[in-house]
């Protein structure tokens, strides 16, 4: 077992089709984890090892493995591209220590490569790139350093140059050694510089040297005096700066081809941050937010960590992949978990190598494991010592944009089939399932075409049910453009003890603020034991939709007065009238739809452009942007209703006969044009009816 200090937690983050899959098959390969280098494209890569990843060449679900470099542990997690699998980034990132983020030499910075780099951003993490894929043609690796700059502010610093590129692309030189790597049948030869080189290799060199001159005094010295600057005295400083994230060090390769990876794992061993460089997680009092608590990396401190993703084993059940951060767990400890506040019994403890598990007795800090025996334990839930309960920072889960009504084929599978979608739900947050009230259908709703049809397909293949499934429809979203207020009583006397409660509720606008509930009672004209339940009365009404069965978003709702009566008045009676007085009051105060807008990026030769544009006009989308993507093509930035887009990758690739191609992601929800509301809102009520 390695220290703690040897030990890295990384992720392989990137846009499709940058490369992930196969850097880290590279990766397993010359760590001496696998024998043969797994391929994407003929579905043998060790990380994908789900049926629906090797049937389509892409990475689904995110993936753990351990290897070990140059004494080093190195815990690594790859991660999809695809926007429909947002989910299995986000809650990799939130545990990562550090991410490679790879970039296609050709492509550059893509539309979601900013996703990926704005997930790390938000959760604090450090990287280095990586530019893969130097041996195709169109690669260019200065240009790619230039878009990370320019596309994502990343202060990017080449500790690499290339040796040729395209078809000539040999190697690379390293600018803190000032060597020259080449790769024969995958193994690293060094040598001199080439001679030709040497201008530009020296040029980098000072560049790097300037960069990390700002950030240590004695580089700086060193540098202004021309003396040489110590090997380990750069990468002390350079692990410094990646760790506070002030700039990224850029490397690159071209994996396919077997070039750059064992430099790569240098960097990663030499840059990137141990558990302790990280220092200590931050969190909060389960019972009081304001009250902080901070859990050091360190086996004496109080277990802590953090619950990210759940997956269901045919032979071992519900596996919990845990993040440690503090303390150790053994195998039959009782724990708490902070976010429901009930405790958990750990059965057994396994360490996750792709499809492959190895149990242990035992987890240290700042490990990555999975956990057999959790049974009230989710996706961003933490778990921590029952005599030390600590509440870490969750998960954001996307909300799902659009939504597919599922029928089992008998009457008899419907049990089954809601078996499966719970379980398929528990694994996947951005993967949601309810039943509608007024048609008992079972709606299943996710972040795409692709995603759902995963879903419907995991569920013949892992649970056996068999489904039919409707036409795909949008999760749009209600909302309010005015303030209103409204009062509402229930009175209900039917004999007996009746129902009595009356309130008066203002809403207003809240943009992007989601639900706000302000309570202004005052003197006691409403008991305080009543106004959770007149808050969660106004939920349910959020939750199940007023215009239609949309979720309503973006509202304030103050309380600003009512009464009650001693008898009469009950939890469910003020429950019942807030409801109403909910909607009474958003019915006054101009409500709409809101819609999703995808934000499309397409690559597309010059001679479509003209097509592809008029094609986007007549789906309501504008162009935000266009730019030279290589010599005769573009690259065009866009955006369009959710709603529009069905049946897109058919329609463009007829528009350039299948020459372009495009990517889209979830960007906003905006204001529905009101004809369109009109049409969308009277299927919706057919739709309720059943017709």
């Amino acid at each position: 077992m390695v220290t703690l200090t040897r030990a890295r937690n990384i992720g392989i983050a990137a846009h499709i089709d940058a490369g992930k899959t196969t850097v880290t098959e590279r990766i397993l390969f010359y760590t001496g984890v696998t024998r043969k280098m797994g391929e994407v494209h003929d579905g043998q890569a060790t990380m994908d090892f789900m049926k629906q990843e090797q049937e389509r060449g892409i990475t689904i679900a995110s993936a753990a493995i351990s290897c070990e470099w140059k004494d080093h542990q190195i815990n690594i997690i790859d991660t999809p591209g695809h926007v429909d699998f947002t989910i299995e980034v986000e809650r990799s990132m939130r545990v990562l220590d550090s991410i490679i983020a790879v970039f296609c030499a050709v492509g550059g910075v893509e539309a979601q490569s900013e996703t990926v780099w704005g997930q790390a951003d938000r959760y604090r993490v450090p990287r280095i790139a990586f530019i893969n894929k130097m041996d195709r043609a169109g690669a260019d690796f200065f240009d790619v350093v230039g878009q990370l700059q320019e596309r994502l502010d990343a202060s990017p610093i080449p500790y690499q140059i290339p040796i040729g590129q395209e078809e000539q692309f040999k190697g690379a030189i390293d600018l803190v050694r000032m060597v020259g790597y080449t790769f024969s049948d995958g193994d690293v030869i060094e040598g001199e510089i080439p001679a030709a080189l040497l201008p530009e290799a020296q040029k980098w060199r000072n560049n790097l040297l300037e960069k990390l001159s700002e950030y240590d005094d004695g580089i700086a010295e060193a540098y202004l005096e021309d003396k040489p600057v110590a090997t380990e005295l750069i990468f002390k400083v350079t692990r410094h700066c990646v760790v506070r994230s002030l700039f990224t060090p850029v490397f690159c390769g071209a994996a396919y081809q077997n070039i750059g990876i064992q430099p790569l794992l240098d960097a990663v061993v030499n840059y990137l941050p141990s558990p302790p460089d990280k220092g200590p997680v931050a969190g909060h009092d389960p019972d009081d937010p304001e009250h902080l608590h901070s859990r050091a990396p360190s086996a004496s401190e109080p277990f802590a960590g953090l619950a990210f993703k759940i997956i269901h084993d045919p032979y071992v059940g519900q596996q919990t992949f845990v993040r440690t951060y503090s303390g150790s767990l053994k195998a039959g400890d009782t724990i708490l978990n902070a976010t429901t506040g009930k405790t958990e019994r750990v059965s057994r403890i396994l360490r996750i190598k792709a499809k492959d598990r190895v149990e242990v007795s035992e987890v240290g800090p700042g490990d990555i494991v999975a956990l057999i025996g959790m049974k009230n334990t989710v996706t961003g839930h933490t778990l921590c010592a029952v005599n030390a309960p600590v509440l870490l920072e969750s998960v954001r889960v996307p909300d799902p944009v659009i939504a597919v009504k599922v029928t089992p084929l008998t009457r008899k599978e419907e049990e089954k089939l809601h078996q499966a979608l719970r379980k398929l739900s528990l694994e996947d947050p951005s993967f949601t399932v309810h039943v509608e009230d007024r048609s008992n259908e079972t709606i299943i709703a996710g972040m795409g075409e692709l995603h759902l049809e995963i879903i419907v397909d995991r569920m013949k293949t892992e649970f056996g049910v068999e489904a039919t499934i409707g036409q795909p429809t949008v999760q749009f979203r209600e909302t309010i453009t005015a303030e209103a207020m409204d009062e509402y009583k229930h009175v209900k006397q039917t004999g007996g003890r009746g129902q009595f409660a009356h309130t008066i509720l203002r809403v207003e606008p809240n943009p992007g603020g989601g639900f706000e509930f302000i309570n202004r009672i005052v003197g006691g004209n409403i008991p305080n034991e009543f106004i959770p339940p007149i808050r969660r009365g106004v939920e349910d009404t959020l939750k199940a939709g007023i215009l239609a069965d949309y979720q309503v978003v973006d509202v304030r709702v103050t309380l600003v007065d009512g009464s009650f009566h001693p008898v009469d008045s009950s939890e469910f009676a003020f429950r019942t009238c807030a409801s109403i007085c909910f909607k009474q009051a958003f019915h006054k105060a101009r409500p709409m739809l809101m819609e999703p807008i995808m934000e499309l990026e397409i690559a597309t030769p010059d001679d479509y452009i003209g097509d592809i544009v008029g094609d986007l006009n007549r789906r309501r989308g504008r162009v935000l942007s266009m730019r030279r993507f290589r010599k005769g093509s573009q690259k065009i930035a866009a955006e369009a209703p959710l709603m529009e887009l069905f049946g897109y990758a058919t329609a463009i690739r007829s528009a350039s006969s299948g020459r372009a191609n495009y990517s889209m992601e979830m960007s906003r929800y905006a204001a529905m044009p009101e004809s369109m509301q009109t049409k969308v809102l009277a299927e919706a009520h057919k739709r309720m009816k059943g017709e």
